[in-house]
């Protein structure tokens, strides 16, 4: 199941079906980015038949960034869906799912 997101340049809103503010947006587009950069260096690495120390110092540090792009995401999460979701009456549900997402996270 691909998720969506609605990219707007006004604050997120629920009913929109936003639930990232877009500042958050261009962030984690600009992490992934990099993050796309260093994975074709690291096919670069291999193809040159570089050292397995420097390829997996860099393996790290793609997994390092990988791991800060889901925290910014949870955290955005936290900080709107679901504190959106308690304030207007939801009950457990959205915590439930913050749960979920952070169980899958840590993977």
């Amino acid at each position: 199941m691909e998720a969506k997101l609605n990219v707007q340049a006004t604050e997120p809103s629920l009913a929109d079906g936003m639930y990232l503010s877009q500042e958050l947006v261009d962030n984690l587009q600009t992490r992934l980015a990099r993050i796309e950069g260093h994975v074709r260096g690291v096919k670069k690495m291999l193809a040159a038949e570089r050292d397995c120390d420097d390829v997996l110092t860099q393996v790290a540090g793609i997994r390092a960034a990988v791991t800060q792009v889901a925290i910014l995401l949870l955290e955005g999460n936290l900080d709107f869906c679901v504190s959106e979701a308690l304030r207007s009456g939801e009950g457990a549900a959205p915590v439930g799912r913050f749960k979920k997402s952070l169980s899958r996270a840590l993977k």
